[in-house]
């Protein structure tokens, strides 16, 4: 009895540690003063002064489009890839999984300035395009890490038994192998998501004028000091994340 109560008490303790800088941005989004350390009233004004400040609603425009744009992308992408490499002979497949691994293991500074370089190279205009571009690079070999374990869980001879029944490849594709892997690929999609939208080193280094997102925007601010309404902001994505988990929870245990 007592060691079930200590196991309770420290994953209670972990999970504290992990969200109590979340729990105090929250509460603090609602502070009336722009310190962070001291309560001086409940408001809400830094939520409306949020939704009147062009440069953080820019930033945050800029981030919402690159992150759908580069997850929808990147999942598509990945998925494939991960159905090409699953499919592969041995050897093969061993030096691509590993060639896959090289981006999740090299630091992000390592990507960025390999990426800055190479649109250099190609004398592209660094702006919208080689920041979407970047992200949809850094996404894709966690999609296909997310797909390939729902690959070698699916029974390898349902996609043959389809075409055994008449079915095409792309017949069975749709209607057999990706509802198989759905979870695989929503669990992808999602990962890509948010790693488009925390990403900094990968933004900053192929940005251009013009185009910043909300990393890029919080860290010029940090120089300055953090506006309140970075709280409020966060705090309203951190929501929006947690909705949109539920939701897919809730649809994924449904079916």
């Amino acid at each position: 009895m007592v060691s079930k109560s200590l196991k309770k008490l420290y994953t209670f303790l972990i999970f504290l540690f992990l969200y109590a800088p979340i729990i105090i941005l929250i509460v603090f989004s609602f502070n009336d003063s722009k310190s962070r350390g001291v309560w001086s009233g409940f408001t809400l004004r830094w939520y409306v002064e949020l939704f009147k400040d062009p440069a953080i609603l820019k930033a945050l425009y800029y981030t919402i489009l690159i992150a759908v744009l580069s997850s929808v992308i990147s999942t598509v992408i990945g998925t494939f890839a991960a159905l090409g490499i699953h499919n592969m002979p041995g050897l093969s497949k061993k030096i691509v999984l590993n060639l896959n691994y090289l981006p999740v293991l090299n630091p992000d500074i390592v990507t960025a300035v390999s990426l800055m370089a190479l649109y250099r190279f190609f004398k592209l205009e660094f702006g919208f395009t080689t920041m979407l571009l970047s992200h949809i690079t850094f996404c894709i070999p966690y999609v296909i890490l997310s797909v390939l374990p729902k690959l070698k869980q699916m029974n390898k001879h349902l996609a043959e038994a389809a075409m055994d029944l008449g079915a095409t490849p792309f017949y069975a594709l749709r209607k057999v192998i990706i509802p198989e892997i759905m979870p695989g690929i929503i669990t992808g999609g999602l990962m890509a998501f948010t790693l488009s939208i925390d990403d900094f080193v990968i933004s900053f280094f192929n940005t251009g004028n013009g185009v910043s997102n909300l990393s890029i925007e919080i860290f010029a601010m940090s120089r300055r000091g953090i506006n309140p309404t970075i709280n409020a902001l966060s705090t309203l994505m951190f929501v929006s994340l947690l909705v949109l988990l539920l939701i897919i929870n809730k649809r994924t245990e449904k079916n």
